[in-house]
């Protein structure tokens, strides 16, 4: 990613093929996942929700939630270890219990908790990868929901539940369900990173793909923003 010996050598795994992160793992069907049998209810009037996810570098699942219909704003950042190492450096040494996380606004009048799942699960990143994710390998890559109330939990094990009962992936899914104690926003280097640095390889290789995904199996979910 940013500092010059991990990004040389994340860029050399990369461009060696080491493109797994670029693509979810394909499950038994072709197309999105299947929509969760158990979510919560649209709105009727617009309003403000948080989500908190993570699934290998923030930097692409960002990305993803970013062309979303209804979602307001989604920030990097990080979740699971304390305030005083919610710092890059001292995240990236794999240590600190943080994972390289994504906070998501959005409004739930025009999008469920249920769908942003499905979105995580379909696009974003691969569930099946335990503590990494492509190039990228450390816990701090780890997949976890971490929800904020009994509805984002009994939500989200749900889904889980369905899609290993389904087979969805060729192997289980390893996403953990914990609760979020806080969520810190990464240093502002790392806001909107993909968008900014289109032409970087690592994006090309392992986040641009996931956006191209979004825009192919959720048309009616993808914005242009």
């Amino acid at each position: 990613m940013q500092s010059s010996i991990r990004l040389a050598l994340i860029l050399f795994a990369a461009l060696l093929g080491g493109t797994a992160c670029s693509a979810k793992a394909s499950p038994s069907s072709s197309g999105a996942l299947p929509a969760p049998i158990e979510d919560a209810p649209r709105a009727t009037t617009p309003g403000r929700q948080t989500a908190v996810v993570s699934g290998g570098c923030f930097w692409g699942i960002q990305a993803v939630f970013q062309h979303v219909k209804g979602v307001i704003g989604a920030t990097s950042g990080y979740s699971g270890g304390s305030a005083k190492t919610a710092e890059y450096e001292i995240v990236s040494t794999g240590e600190t219990g943080h994972a390289e996380s994504v906070q998501i606004v959005y409004d739930p009048s025009q999008i469920t908790y249920g769908e942003l799942l499905r979105v995580f699960f379909s696009v974003a990143h691969d569930p099946t990868q335990l503590n990494r994710q492509g190039p990228d390998e450390g816990t701090q890559y780890r997949s976890s929901i971490f929800y904020s109330n009994d509805e984002q939990k009994r939500i989200a094990e749900a889904y889980i539940a369905q899609l290993d009962k389904a087979g969805a992936f060729p192997r289980p899914i390893v996403t953990k369900v914990v609760p979020l104690q806080a969520f810190y926003p990464a240093e502002a280097y790392h806001q909107n990173y993909a968008t900014l640095h289109p032409n970087q390889p690592y994006i090309q290789f392992n986040d641009a793909p996931k956006v191209a995904h979004l825009r192919q199996e959720f048309p009616d979910l993808y914005t242009g923003k």
